[in-house]
């Protein structure tokens, strides 16, 4: 039986990953929703490769934009706004959602999923990281099925042993080691930080990612997102969770056993080798990546990142280790700063200066619902505009 899909996010770079993989196996998979924000014209161009049943757009200018794209077309039914994205999430007729939106915009929509009891394939760090509590309750509650995305935590899946349960006791594992590439700036002096561009921090010497993402990459938040995420997904502390900078992305994670074994998961740089992972598991399928060549690599490289250098990833650790509300803080207070740098209105050293003020001045509360979750946000985010204002001040 074909599993049926919605694609969150269908434009961006995981999206167009997941469509890759779903159009070299159409036996396997049907396509029930697309969405995009406003990329209207390349979400058209999907409508007519993949025929699914619901598009949804950003607003009704975007729906508009969308029909007209596809005037004398089959149409699907088109619809706006977090509701719909919601609704395209927990559709009865739908199996299997790709949350792929980036930032907190796809919180509602995961949540939306994992409540449904769909098999959800989580792209977006933001679900755990904001709200990893609420969210997890709901997958127990419903019996929805979570397969990670990000190349590190599904690494770490295929790495840990068969029937692993949340939590490492019993386990044999000891560790989880999460790698990095270090970014663009892994090498650059730290006094020049200060002068990066918002197009240096977007050329990612290895991977293809969007925008803010790409950033999180060169400061090495999203590394740090991720060791929160971890710290979810696996049932594990802060302590247990490492991370090392591994310039070839060649190793994607490690998982260290009380044995002194160390199992990791290789492969080409290439985000559809985790998503056809996650489509197809437990089976294995075509991805369309070629496979990895080890002679061609040579050597592999590790270090341990300089928290100095990446402050982001340590604020990441602080947080998680605070609990409760600091992770959801820690999010918005990055997710504005990364805009403001990409406006060119904070310097690319100043991303973590705006998060750490956040951190030190917000209050952190107890998070028991997706009301309280927002309210966090939302509160973290002011804090961070005021915080940028003060910044652009100085710098004018």
């Amino acid at each position: 039986m074909k599993q049926v899909l919605t694609v969150l996010g269908a434009t961006g770079s995981i999206g167009l990953s997941t469509l890759d993989v779903v159009s070299r196996h159409p036996e396997r998979y049907e396509v029930f929703a697309l969405s995009a924000h406003r990329q209207v014209a390349k979400l058209a161009e999907l409508c007519l490769q993949f025929s699914p049943r619901v598009a949804v757009v950003a607003g009704p200018g975007e729906a508009l934009e969308l029909r007209r794209l596809l005037v004398g077309r089959v149409l699907p039914e088109i619809l706006y706004g977090p509701e719909a994205l919601e609704m395209i999430a927990s559709a009865s007729d739908v199996t299997t959602v790709m949350a792929a939106i980036v930032g907190a915009a796809g919180l509602g929509s995961c949540l939306a999923a994992a409540r449904s009891g769909k098999r959800v394939l989580l792209a977006n760090k933001e679900a755990l990281v904001m709200a990893g509590d609420v969210f997890m309750k709901a997958l127990r509650q419903s019996g929805a099925v979570l397969l990670p995305i990000d190349s590190e935590h599904n690494a770490v899946f295929q790495s840990l042993p068969a029937g692993f349960a949340y939590g490492l006791k019993g386990s044999g594992v000891r560790k989880l080691v999460l790698t990095a590439s270090g970014g663009p700036f892994r090498q650059l002096e730290p006094a020049l930080l200060r002068t990066v561009t918002p197009e240096q921090a977007c050329a990612h010497p290895n991977w293809s990612m969007g925008r803010k993402i790409s950033v999180d990459s060169a400061t090495m938040m999203n590394k740090g997102l991720e060791v929160i995420e971890a710290s979810w997904i696996f049932g594990v502390d802060a302590e247990r969770i490492d991370v090392l900078i591994h310039p070839e992305s060649v190793i994607h994670s490690m998982v260290q056993y009380e044995d002194g074994s160390v199992i990791a998961e290789l492969g080409n740089p290439d985000m559809r080798t985790p998503i056809a992972h996650a489509l197809a598991y437990p089976e294995r399928i075509c991805s369309g990546v070629e496979s990895l060549d080890l002679t061609r690599i040579a050597r592999l490289n590790f270090e341990v990142p300089d928290f100095g250098r990446f402050p982001c990833l340590r604020l990441a650790y602080a947080a998680l280790k605070a609990g409760r509300s600091a992770p959801a803080l820690l999010n918005a207070a990055n997710e504005e700063a990364v805009s403001a740098f990409l406006e060119r209105r904070l310097r690319f050293d100043q991303i973590a200066r705006v998060v750490e003020a956040v951190l030190d001045s917000a209050e952190v509360v107890e998070l028991n619902d997706l009301d309280a979750v927002l309210a966090a946000d939302a509160r973290a985010r002011e804090c961070a505009r005021v915080q940028i204002r003060c910044l652009e001040t100085v710098t004018a």
